[in-house]
């Protein structure tokens, strides 16, 4: 899940101010980890350790509460329920990584992918977000080829996968719903040739570039394998211990290594 953490850090200078090119600096004094690398972790936490989705993820943003969560989100991680509130925002997509590597069958990923975005984003969106970027780095794990994974994407989720990003990214604007930035995110990954590409590709689109980055991030390290060193030892030297430790962890617990 380094891949989706590093796209999260590179495209996090981006979020407030969109870039329409590939052609920029990969980490610059404004790079930071963010929500979506928290609740990343959160999620791998969850998994390793059977934790219940929602407790954990209220544990983790209660711990980390600067680290830029929705409006929405953040009510809900200082509230005392733990009921959903039937959100379609992207935050179930940017978060689930760690099911599409911790799992062996596709038919377990999505059901996953649907239970940690079912605590907060139980709108039907929200679901079919998550699921779509865990089946699709289930998929890239498993050696699928790119037009295997699109074809599926687009069969199982009904997403419009024909688009290129020349087409998309003129007129593409800031989106936060998993129907607009989930395909875009994975068309992403379809038209690179390696992870950096993939990163760059992801956000030279504009709009939510951190979390659309750090979707397509994880489906390019399931798809490429490891992370290059250059961008993980950056990534790592910007974490918190604890959150590195569970990455570690999550690693050994999906034999990432």
């Amino acid at each position: 899940m380094i891949g989706a953490i590093a796209g999260d850090i590179i495209g996090s200078v981006f979020e407030h101010r969109n870039i329409k090119t590939t052609d920029f600096e990969l980490f610059n004094p404004g790079s930071r980890y963010t929500d979506d690398s928290v609740l990343t972790v959160a999620v791998a936490d969850s998994i390793m350790h059977r934790k219940d989705y929602a407790l954990t993820l209220k544990e983790y943003g209660q711990k980390y509460p600067d680290a830029g969560y929705g409006g929405n989100f953040f009510k809900w991680i200082f509230s005392e329920s733990t009921e959903p509130y039937y959100s379609f925002g992207n935050g179930s997509a940017m978060r689930v990584s760690p099911v599409g590597f911790a799992f062996k069958d596709l038919e377990t990923v999505l059901q996953e992918a649907e239970r940690s975005a079912a605590v907060t984003h139980n709108h039907p969106e929200g679901i079919k977000g998550a699921q779509a970027a865990a089946a699709a780095i289930f998929l890239a794990r498993q050696k699928k080829g790119k037009d295997e994974i699109k074809n599926y994407i687009a069969k199982q989720f009904n997403y419009n996968m024909e688009q290129t990003l020349d087409q998309i990214r003129p007129h593409y604007r800031f989106d936060v719903s998993c129907q607009g930035s989930v395909p875009q995110a994975i068309i992403a990954f379809l038209e690179s040739k390696d992870y950096e590409d993939a990163v760059r590709k992801a956000v030279s689109l504009g709009g939510d570039s951190d979390t659309i980055a750090c979707i397509t991030g994880g489906i390019a390290q399931a798809f490429y394998g490891r992370v290059p060193s250059y961008i993980e030892q950056r990534v790592r030297s910007m974490l918190p211990s604890e959150l590195l430790q569970i990455v570690d962890d999550f690693n050994d617990y999906a034999g990432l290594k």
